[in-house]
């Protein structure tokens, strides 16, 4: 059924998205419940890390990369999608910065629900920015 997500939804929601670049940056990898559902995926196969499947999966993936985690996660420009029962969408932007000072450009595409009065991500996909206008550009190039 689909009801309108309140104001304090939309924190909740907001405070989810965020607190995953704090917990993953300081390495709290036994706080991972508090963002994801305890069957979660975790789909980095556009950047080439694979889709990894429950916590104990993510907080393994994240262990195994080691080093080639990135340094800092930040979020920003979320937008709330759609919602349905104890269901909501989301998209953000996300800028991960590398140890070596390299920066990159992601969007995240998440399903969150509702459990126990919190949302939690139950499905999380990040897709690389590889080109400017989303790769408009080259293919309206000979209309220059």
């Amino acid at each position: 059924m689909m009801r309108e997500l309140t104001t304090e939804d939309h924190r909740a929601i907001d405070r989810t998205l965020a607190l995953t670049g704090h917990i993953f940056d300081r390495g709290e990898l036994d706080r991972l419940d508090e963002i994801f559902t305890p069957e979660a995926v975790y789909d980095l196969s556009d950047v080439g890390a694979g889709t990894f499947e429950g916590i104990a999966a993510i907080r393994d993936g994240a262990v195994a990369l080691g080093a080639g985690n990135p340094v800092a996660h930040h979020i920003t420009n979320i937008v709330i999608t759609g919602h349905e029962d104890d269901r909501a969408t989301a998209q953000s932007k996300g800028l991960i910065i590398m140890a070596d000072g390299s920066v990159g450009s992601v969007t995240h595409r998440d399903t969150l629900r509702r459990e126990n009065g919190s949302w939690r991500i139950s499905r999380r996909a990040i897709l690389a920015q590889r080109t400017p206008l989303g790769g408009l550009h080259l293919t309206h190039a000979s209309e220059r």
